[in-house]
Order: C-alpha cells, then sequence, then structure tokens
C-alpha cells in the first residue's frame, strides 16, 4: 500500500495557489547581468512550474491565482491555457497591481542569481472570494506555495482553500517556497508556515526553510529527523528536507528515511531543479507509486531541467523521462538510511 493514496472519484488530480510570473532568461551565459544584451521570456514562478510540469506528465492541473491585468497577464493565462492548464479560477488585478518580474543572472553552470521586481504584485491579489470551495472539493491534491502567505489578501485565500481542503477529504501539499524580500518579519513567517505545515499532508522546504518555520537558529544543532517527526505527528505523511549541493532526506509516516542525491549531468544553470523535481514526485505519487521510486523520478526531472535554459519550457514528458533513466541506470540515487542518519 502507498504512503498516500488519494480519492479517485475526484475529477481533478491536482490544483495549485500561488504565483504565475515570468522570468527573463539572459542568452549571454557565464556573465553578470550587467554584461547581458538580450533575454528570453517564460511564464515562471514556483507554483507556476509545478504546474506546467505535472500537466506535462500527464495529470489534470488547475491553477487559482491573480495576474495583472495587462500584456503580461494575457501571457501567463494564455501560457496555461494552451496546455490544458484549467484556468477558470485565476482572476485580473483590480487597481494596477502588475505581474513579477524575474532576471536571472547565470555567472556559471553553479553560480546564479535572481533579480525580481514585484512592488504591487498581482499574485498577491487573490481574495478568499476568488477560492471556490467546490473547485477545491473536486480535487485530489491542494498545492500551497509559502510565498503565497505572504501578504493579505492572498495569506487568507490560501488558508481559506485549506479549511476547505481538509473538509473535504483533499490531500494538501506545503511547499515552503521562502522568499525573504516578501515577508515584513521572520515571526510573521513562523506564524503562517508552522499554521499550513501543520495541516498538511506532505511538506517540501530547505532546511533552513524549516528553520524559518520552527523559528529556530539555524546552528540549532537540532537534527533533521526530530523536525520530520514533529509534521509527521501532526498528520504528515512525507517530510522532505533539502540541503542543497548535499542532496536530501525523505521521511515518511511509517519510518524509513531516504536519502536522495543529484544525477551526474552538465549543468547549465542552479535553479528550476526544485520545481521539476516537486512536479515529477508529485506525478509519482498520483500513479501510485512507492517513495523511492517517486523520489528518483524527481531527481532525474530536476536532472533534466538544469541542463536546459528554461524552467517552464524544459519540463519534460514520461518518455523523456524514462530515457533518461534508462541512460543512467547505473547511477545510485536513492539510499534508505536509518531514521537518524545525517547527509
Amino acid at each position: 500500500m502507498a504512503i498516500i493514496e488519494f480519492d479517485q472519484s475526484k475529477k481533478r488530480d491536482i490544483v495549485l495557489i500561488g504565483r504565475a510570473a515570468i522570468d527573463f532568461n539572459p542568452n549571454e551565459l557565464n556573465r553578470t547581468l550587467d554584461e547581458v544584451e538580450t533575454f528570453s521570456m517564460y511564464l515562471g514562478g514556483s507554483p507556476a512550474n509545478l504546474a506546467v510540469g505535472i500537466n506535462k506528465l500527464g495529470d489534470n492541473v488547475g491553477f487559482i491565482g491573480c495576474v495583472s491585468d495587462d500584456q503580461f497577464g494575457d501571457f501567463a493565462i494564455n501560457y496555461f491555457k494552451k496546455r490544458g492548464i484549467d484556468t477558470s479560477q485565476m482572476t485580473r488585478a483590480k487597481n494596477g497591481e502588475n505581474l513579477g518580474l524575474t532576471f536571472t543572472e547565470i555567472s556559471s553552470p553553479t553560480e546564479s542569481r535572481l533579480l525580481m521586481y514585484r512592488n504591487q504584485a498581482a499574485d498577491l491579489m487573490i481574495t478568499p472570494q476568488d477560492v471556490s470551495e467546490e473547485y477545491i472539493a473536486d480535487s485530489k491534491i491542494l498545492l500551497i506555495s509559502g510565498t503565497a502567505l505572504a501578504a493579505s489578501p492572498s495569506r487568507e485565500a490560501c488558508l481559506i482553500a485549506l479549511r476547505y481542503a481538509k473538509k473535504h477529504g483533499v490531500k494538501v501539499i506545503f511547499d515552503i517556497d521562502y522568499r525573504e524580500y516578501t515577508w515584513k518579519s521572520k515571526e510573521d513567517t513562523s506564524i503562517y508556515y508552522s499554521i499550513v505545515a501543520s495541516q498538511s499532508d506532505i511538506v517540501i522546504g530547505s532546511r533552513e526553510e524549516f528553520d524559518l518555520t520552527e523559528n529556530i537558529p539555524a546552528d540549532s544543532g537540532i537534527p533533521d529527523h526530530e523536525i520530520a517527526e514533529k509534521y509527521i505527528a501532526c498528520g504528515n505523511k512525507i517530510v522532505i528536507i533539502k540541503h542543497g549541493k548535499k542532496g536530501s532526506i525523505a521521511y515518511t509516516a511509517d519510518q524509513h528515511a531516504y536519502k536522495v542525491e543529484s544525477y551526474h549531468i552538465k549543468l547549465l544553470k542552479s535553479f528550476g531543479g526544485g520545481d521539476a523535481y516537486g512536479s515529477a514526485f508529485i506525478h509519482g505519487l498520483l500513479s501510485g507509486w512507492e517513495v523511492p521510486k517517486a523520489l528518483q523520478y524527481g531527481t532525474a526531472h530536476a536532472a533534466m531541467v538544469v541542463a536546459s535554459h528554461s524552467c517552464s519550457n524544459a519540463m519534460q514528458t514520461v518518455p523523456q523521462i524514462d530515457a533518461f533513466m534508462e541512460e543512467h541506470k547505473d547511477e545510485k540515487v536513492i539510499t534508505e538510511l536509518d531514521w537518524r542518519d545525517k547527509l
């Protein structure tokens, strides 16, 4: 039996709530932004990237969000529509708010930085009134992006979506997705992250993000497994704690722990892998796979996307991921650990 099961009577596989934005990725690589002359435009924003990735793998995806009432907003909605992602729950900003813009700097394959413009961000204008109880009730999964909790009214929209999900037996995935520039204080961050994390079924984040959620210092010395135990005791079935280049550990409610490492590939950039990983991992869970198989699939997808110029446009199909995994079948990226082991 899989560690987490979904109500197959529900129409939609997953609905995501959070930001859709635009990425401008440089066409001139291995240089700083001040030396870049041209950019390519892609759909961006972590939950939007996840939506595209899950959809590309064949699952039924809906999106709850707010975009700007201009050509950039048109771009985001049309991008989803062309790919069959349901946009019926997306709204337009009413007071001139802007779609977030991200300019990426790829100074080397392993060194990237993001320059973001998010003043009066349209995605934070989604309201509780924009969230349909019926729509969420007919979905197997609700994914909440942590950045959407940073300000009102988006914060309240996420919390009402969470309430509807719990009421109707919809599984909740919390992607912590911390962006410091959107929050007023770490105390605010901890309050709202901990509310959602304690009511989720799956929590995914870096160790730094879990420290923020717990409001503990980075040098606390608290081991990963103790943090995982807390959220599993709250009802979570899977807790994934990432450690950057060191890999990550996935803890499951049946007391298993899996170390996740990366495939050996030639990097083009150092961002986008997390969204690719998440989308393929979620696809695996929806397919009824055991956790190690879903983790390996996510890891393969991440490797393919960090070797590509874009994030959203680089999301892969099932045959493409299968072919990559066959090509790299001799690499071991998933190892079962003792519960208390460290990376």
